[in-house]
């Protein structure tokens, strides 16, 4: 890392403590607001799976403001239900701003031609299809929102509501939340539910990691299941980082 890049990551590091300082304590709508509005306007992007839970976040977001920027990853390996899903809440929210972001379809080709490197190498896979293309899609915002919460276990158990990754502010609003409190917003405000979650899968991922879990499994513990990964790599820092907090 350059003195510039070391430079620019200490600042963000210390502009995540202050704002996890002033906020830390604070969650969902409250904290959205603040950070679209007031803190990075203009400048803040939602990234979002549509996955189970998903539909809380984007409410919230909605709420505050719908043109806000969701990043979609479609790494071209998803269920057809989940680009249904995606669908249904984009004209059911009204959001103005999903972004669609697929790999580099040159590097696909030479990188995972027969489309099967999720099998010998899904680190390498997930790099190629979530990761890079991920950071090409932040590429200009100074922050970005993600739907993590500590009770997900594993390294997610610890986050702080708001941190800072790869020079970046990184946004966690529902950290803080139980998984009672996700139901309990799905009940509320009578969103519908990913279509199959219905079907044993209580985490939704790409089709071939992912797998239905039982009602008394880890939330995650469907996908990769067997292997020695937790993470697609878009929360991990960059090879020779020690970590991503502040």
């Amino acid at each position: 890392m350059n003195a510039e890049s070391h430079s620019r990551e200490t600042a963000v590091a210390a502009r995540a403590a202050a704002l996890e300082a002033a906020y830390g304590a604070t969650g969902g709508v409250a904290l959205l607001d603040a950070m679209i509005r007031r803190e990075f306007p203009g400048s803040i992007a939602l990234v979002s799976s549509f996955g189970t839970e998903a539909a809380v976040l984007l409410h919230m977001v909605a709420a505050v403001d719908p043109k806000t920027p969701v990043v979609f990853l479609d790494t071209g390996k998803l269920f057809g239900e989940t680009r249904r899903y995606r669908d249904a809440l984009i004209e059911r929210l009204r959001l103005k701003d999903v972004r669609i972001v697929t790999p580099d379809p040159a590097e696909l080709a030479r990188r995972d031609g027969d489309g099967t490197l999720w099998y010998t190498n899904p680190d390498a896979c997930c790099a190629l299809r979530k990761v890079e293309p991920l950071a090409r899609a932040l590429e200009g915002f100074d922050a970005w929102i993600n739907g993590r919460k500590r009770y997900q276990g594993n390294l997610r158990s610890a986050i702080a509501t708001v941190e800072s990754a790869e020079g970046r502010i990184k946004v966690n609003p529902l950290a803080q939340w139980s998984r009672e409190d996700i139901a309990a917003y799905f009940d509320r405000h009578e969103l519908p539910h990913h279509p199959l979650q219905a079907d044993g899968f209580q985490s939704v991922g790409c089709i071939p990691c992912s797998e239905r879990s039982r009602p008394d499994e880890d939330m995650r513990a469907g996908r990769w299941r067997g292997l020695d990964k937790t993470e697609c790599g878009i929360h991990l820092p960059a090879p020779g980082r020690k970590t991503e907090a502040a």
